[in-house]
């Protein structure tokens, strides 16, 4: 029965350590894309706005999966709960990001198209 006990310990250790290091990498992503993001705005890039969006699409994709490793802690019913509303929203807000990068995505593929196109032998516009 000791054994048994020390495994678990062992294995809740694995998940806590792992829980820690998605919510680091999703922190991570984040920071590293608002630093980039606010060089770039300053810089006047012009996607901007997608990369920013990618970035935080990106971090809570890792913030939702140390969520989700969480749950195999869970002991109780109201943690549980409390752990099922946090997944929802992270879920609702990737959802809701990844359709702000398509829209984007499309915004610019839509401007791109009413460039005139430029020609191959002068280099200028028609």
């Amino acid at each position: 029965m000791a054994l048994l006990h020390q495994i678990e310990a062992i294995f809740q250790l694995i998940v806590q350590y792992g829980v820690l290091l998605l919510e680091c990498a999703g922190v991570a992503v984040l920071l590293i894309t608002a630093v980039k993001s606010i060089i770039g705005y300053a810089k006047r890039k012009p996607h901007i706005r997608l990369s920013l969006a990618q970035g935080i699409s990106l971090a809570l994709e890792f913030k939702l999966g140390g969520e989700v490793l969480r749950t195999v802690l869970v002991r109780e019913l109201s943690e549980l709960m409390v752990l099922g509303l946090v997944i929802l929203l992270r879920g609702a807000l990737t959802f809701i990001i990844h359709w702000e990068i398509k829209n984007e995505e499309a915004r610019l593929d839509e401007t791109a198209g009413h460039e005139k196109p430029v020609l191959a032998e002068t280099g200028r516009r028609p």
